[in-house]
């Protein structure tokens, strides 16, 4: 899998100049995203991308950092107003906060817009980053610290038991048990750090999920490799099929730069044969 994979959030350009980068905070849950450069069709295009990913991880929280974008007429405004409404529109919600110095023509757009009474906007990075810290976590979120050994899935599967049957959630229990074990797994072989499982429910009635992140100390994000064979043909012991069972297990999944490591998350909702 090449670093233009739908699954995996990071760089979007070659500089900083005119690059987009998304880093997740594995406590908080928020991902900070960050747009450098000249706004044209290119950093358009890259950051209309980049914010599909981050949504599609369904994060606590998203702060957008435009200090470094460099928008005269503020064309950009639909995209930051589009975002929000997504955002709030997710279940659970997610917050969005963009930062923008306070007398620029993006952010005097934003404010004629109507922006609001759709986007929150704060002058500095940190005012967002406070904010939205105090804000109350994901309800039914659980955490469990692991060390940096294979075996330390069975600890994990035990606390994705507990939760889908605190969550009435049973019908994803077998799927997610599969997934955090791999994620487990492949976080203990590669990384070979302290290990951090989280586990929340999202949704609710037939829109119910369980979202499974599993943070790690290494900084390079996971890539798919192809399966090698024992010395008796193809099995599911094969190396490399770890992250291939993920994605047929999983209805989506990716990773995330983090602060000192990164974050592979996956998210498991009901399937139509599936009975809640």
């Amino acid at each position: 899998m090449g670093a233009g994979s739908p699954h995996l959030i990071g760089w979007s350009g070659d500089e900083v100049a005119d690059s987009v980068l998304a880093v997740i905070d594995a406590d908080t849950a928020v991902i900070e995203i960050s747009v450098w450069g000249g706004w044209d069709r290119r950093l358009s295009a890259q950051s209309r991308m980049m914010l599909d990913k981050c949504l599609a991880e369904h994060p606590a929280g998203v702060i957008v950092d435009l200090h470094h974008l460099r928008d005269p007429h503020a064309v950009s405004a639909p995209l930051w107003l589009t975002v929000c409404a997504r955002g709030a529109a997710m279940e659970p919600p997610v917050s969005v906060a963009v930062c923008v110095p306070a007398r620029a023509p993006l952010a005097r757009r934003l404010r004629h817009l109507g922006a609001r009474d759709w986007l929150v906007l704060y002058a500095t990075v940190s005012q967002a980053r406070a904010v939205l810290a105090g804000r109350r976590p994901l309800p039914g979120r659980m955490h469990l610290a692991l060390p940096p050994d294979p075996a330390a899935a069975v600890q994990a599967r035990r606390l994705v038991t507990e939760a889908c049957a605190g969550w009435g959630l049973d019908h994803l229990r077998e799927r997610a048990r599969l997934v955090i074990s791999e994620l487990v797994v492949n976080a203990a072989e590669h990384a070979g750090t302290d290990i951090e499982v989280f586990v929340s429910s999202r949704g609710a009635g037939a829109a119910a999920a369980v979202h499974l992140a599993v943070y790690d100390g290494e900084a390079a994000l996971p890539r798919v490799r192809a399966p090698v064979a024992g010395p008796l043909g193809p099995s599911l012991s094969d190396r490399g099929l770890g992250l291939r069972i993920v994605s047929a297990a999983a209805s989506s999944w990716g990773a995330l730069p983090a602060h000192g490591g990164k974050l592979v998350w996956a998210i498991v909702r009901s399937r139509p044969e599936e009975a809640p």
